[in-house]
């Protein structure tokens, strides 16, 4: 008997391998997606609790160290950053609401400027400035929109920044108990490199966390520093708007930059214009060459075109909440894979 001949070459049948496993990641990652949409309003507290227990990790262990219970030294991070955030958000919003009708006039002004200059071209600037409404329903997407619409929708994200906030508690309290949870619910002697796989993920969210808002921090100083000495109007807002910008990589840099130097360009004229866009370019410089490398050189390193790509699926998913949120969990996930190759090239 002659042997069976295989109805396609080696080379065939490894790509149709690899094509059903793709297939089967990404009807797996579809289904995950839309059970996060579907229930977002519980989903959006966790992962906004696991981001907030990242970055205050270090506060908690640091406590424990100094023998205090877990519970109250979870108690007292949480104490802590209501106090900070509380205090922080309140300055922000104080800044931008003393300073927007000043940012928003001068925006304005800027458009009408351009116009002048630009012709067709700076027309479709104004109306973009006039129309800021109807862009940021584009392309914030229902987050966005949904703030914009009543009361119902701000006690909504009351309560769930009251959920995410319980959450954090429990999850400092209760981390030491997370590795024996992920080990029970493996299978089989996967046990351990689940753990070293979640370990992975969420050092990587929390390296990402920790070094994103230290950079956030010193972009907010250095601008609006720089625009006060150029006496540029609202600084202290366009630095807040710096400061929360941050979080969305490159984009969030770029658009609170450019809002900054069009406002010079409206109050303060040309040269300070240019002045602002040096201040800008320089603080994005250090920000590039030295802050990332240094603070950021122990966490999941990602190349520029996936944090965009990143922050573009996250905004059709979620709108500005899911542009802020892409950004970690794609860390968390590079951070599963290099562990998994890791894992891998030593078996």
């Amino acid at each position: 008997m002659h042997p069976t001949q295989p109805l396609l070459p080696e080379p065939a049948r490894r790509v149709a391998a690899w094509c059903v496993v793709a297939l089967l990641v990404t009807g797996v990652t579809a289904v995950g997606i839309w059970l996060c949409v579907t229930f977002k309003t519980a989903v959006t507290p966790v992962l906004l609790a696991i981001l907030g227990t990242a970055l205050l990790g270090p506060l908690h262990r640091r406590l424990i160290k100094m023998r205090l219970n877990r519970s109250l030294a979870a108690m007292l991070t949480c104490v802590a950053v209501v106090a900070v955030v509380g205090g922080a958000a309140y300055i922000v919003a104080s800044a931008l609401v003393e300073t927007g009708d000043q940012i928003l006039a001068s925006l304005r002004q800027a458009a009408r400027d351009l116009a002048k200059h630009l012709g067709a071209a700076g027309t479709s600037l104004e109306d973009m400035a006039q129309n800021a409404r109807e862009l940021l329903g584009k392309f914030g997407g229902t987050a966005a929109t949904g703030l914009i619409t009543g009361l119902s929708v701000v006690g909504e994200v009351i309560a769930m920044a009251v959920l995410a906030l319980l959450l954090i508690f429990f999850f400092l309290r209760d981390s030491d108990k997370a590795a024996d949870t992920l080990k029970s619910l493996a299978p089989g002697s996967t046990g351990d490199t689940v753990e070293a796989m979640g370990r992975r993920a969420f050092e990587a969210v929390e390296g990402f966390m920790r070094g994103t808002t230290f950079i956030a921090l010193i972009d907010a100083i250095l601008i609006t520093v720089g625009l006060l000495v150029l006496r540029v109007p609202g600084a202290v807002g366009l630095g807040a708007l710096v400061f929360v910008g941050a979080y969305i990589p490159y984009l969030g840099a770029f658009i609170s930059g450019a809002v900054a130097v069009l406002v010079a360009l409206a109050d303060r004229g040309f040269v300070i214009a240019l002045w602002a866009f040096g201040v800008v370019l320089a603080v994005q410089m250090i920000e590039g060459h030295v802050l990332q490398p240094m603070i950021q050189s122990r966490t999941v390193q990602m190349h520029p075109a996936v944090v965009m790509l990143a922050i573009t699926a996250g905004a059709s998913v979620a709108g500005i909440l899911g542009m802020l949120l892409a950004v970690p969990l794609t860390a968390a996930v590079f951070g599963v894979i290099g562990e998994m190759r890791r894992h891998y090239e030593q078996a």
